[in-house]
Formats: C-alpha cells, structure tokens, sequence
C-alpha cells in the first residue's frame, strides 16, 4: 500500500493538533524519561500490530540515541537483560492494559504496587497519560494506516 485509507485527520479535525500538542506537553513535563515513554508506546505499537506506530516510534528511539539491542528487544522485554526495573515495570503496566487477562483484572494490585516502587503520584501519572497518549493514535493508525516512514505531510492520502 502507498498510501493510507483517510486523508490528513488534522485537516478533517483541525482540533486534533491540539489535542496531540496537550498530550505531548503533559508527558513531557520530566518525570518519566522520554526513553521510557518511548519504550512504552513502541510496545503498544507492537501489541496492536501497527507498522505505522512501531516504525515511528522505533524512529524516535534511534534518533533519541537508544541502542538497536535495547530497541530489538522491546518485543521480549519479560527476559531482556537490557532494561531496569523501572522501565520493566512501564512495559509490564502498558502490555496490562493492551492485553485480556481471563484471569484476574489487567492491572493487578501487585503490578500497582511494584509501580509506585518506581514512580511518585506525578511519573505514575504521566506514564499513565503516555499509554492514554499511544492509545488515543491506535484507531487512527489501524483505520487511517497513515504510511509509515514518511514525513507527516506525506503519511495520508490527498
């Protein structure tokens, strides 16, 4: 495919940019490394399957510095040794919410409990807001498939 399902969402719902510019600043505010957040969203990319969400975010990694081992192993981060408790736990809570447990609820007391080990109120809600931030592009990267790779005026259809 060379292009995507739906023209630029921006210019269909111009309301979009500020919405995407409110959650960047939200998640920016320095409580959460941008390499966690990073991590967080490229996972989330991974579980729902988008090309599009992966590539950006893998991107951002790279560009960020983030060596390719530790990139790579996002995708088997339960038994990675290249990432630290913190960043574990980030995975784990975002693999929680994106994943059914038949089981027991998603996020489980123990997994909020081993959070807030590594995170005050303000990063926990941060990284909170991180997940909310990937999960408010999903539907619009599975629906829209913007093209990924590509510079943003070139990711939609005309």
């Amino acid at each position: 495919m060379t292009t995507s399902r739906l023209p630029d969402p921006t210019k269909l719902i111009p309301e979009l940019d500020q919405v995407g510019a409110a959650l960047f600043a939200a998640t920016a505010n320095g409580s959460v490394s941008p390499t966690t957040i990073g991590l967080v969203q490229l996972r989330a990319g991974q579980i729902v399957g988008s090309t599009y969400l992966t590539v950006r975010h893998t991107t951002g990694l790279r560009t960020a510095g983030e060596p390719e081992d530790r990139i790579t192993a996002v995708a088997s981060w339960q038994d990675s040794p290249h990432f630290t408790a913190p960043e574990r736990t980030a995975l784990a809570l975002v693999e929680a919410v994106l994943t059914p447990n038949p089981h027991t609820e998603r996020v489980t007391d123990d997994l909020y409990t081993r959070a807030t080990t590594h995170y005050d109120d303000k990063a926990l809600t941060t990284l909170t807001t991180a997940i909310g931030q990937v999960c408010f592009f999903i539907p619009l990267a599975l629906i829209g498939k913007p093209f990924p790779g590509k510079p943003v005026a070139e990711q939609w259809r005309d």
